[in-house]
């Protein structure tokens, strides 16, 4: 399945205008909600060998595991020039590197747990991320993934759905996306969904099926 590029270098092009100025975006709800579901996230990691999607600027970093090797991507440079300060700055040992979700460079079964917060409201194709992603895990092994979704409420969904178009252009990304079933239609077995708030923020857990 071919990348759609034009589509992903738009999305790029909006997240490195944005890069300079992203964490004070988001720097009131990052710190009375979303920090606190990062670390309830990442306390479910599982082995030594963890793939971070999507680290932007280095939001995860407060919360990486002792004793693990992380390695963390992101399609936008400037996103990632952001994230090496802030891992400099702050001694965080990571392995950054600019990589699409929907085509990453990794052997297959590589990683034991591969985590995302964030991320699939703004891959351009999501189904062919997941698919990647459930390539690089092991298996067995575990998707920890952190999202916001399309509202079950009709009203809301409506709304959601037609303000979409403006968030996206402004900054990038969807907000009503179906995540959940997409997981499971990328062939990841979903073993539970906690719902964090108003129906719309998500943490779903899910796990690469043993090879028979």
């Amino acid at each position: 399945m071919k990348v759609n590029e034009r589509s992903t270098s738009q999305i790029r092009k909006r997240y490195d205008r944005i890069a300079g100025i992203y964490d004070l975006l988001e720097g009131t709800i990052e710190r009375s909600r979303y920090a606190g579901w990062r670390k309830l996230l990442w306390n479910k990691a599982e082995g030594s060998d963890i793939l971070e999607i999507g680290v932007g600027t280095g939001k995860n970093f407060p919360f990486y595991p002792n004793d693990t090797t992380v390695t963390a991507i992101d399609f936008s440079e400037k996103m990632l020039e952001r994230a090496r300060n802030k891992a400099a700055r702050h001694n965080i040992e990571v392995n950054l590197l600019q990589m699409d979700v929907q085509n990453m460079e990794f052997a297959d079964n590589s990683f034991d747990t591969v985590i995302g917060t964030f991320v699939f409201c703004s891959v351009p194709d999501p189904m062919r991320g997941l698919e990647e992603v459930k390539r690089v895990v092991k298996p067995g092994r575990k998707v920890l993934l952190l999202e916001h979704v399309l509202s079950a409420n009709r009203v809301i969904a409506v709304l959601m759905n037609l303000v979409n178009p403006v968030v996206v252009r402004i900054m990038g990304p969807n907000i009503n996306r179906k995540t959940v079933e997409n997981v499971s239609n990328s062939g990841l077995k979903v073993e539970k969904v906690s719902d964090l708030a108003a129906g719309i923020f998500k943490l779903i857990e899910a796990r690469k099926i043993e090879q028979e």
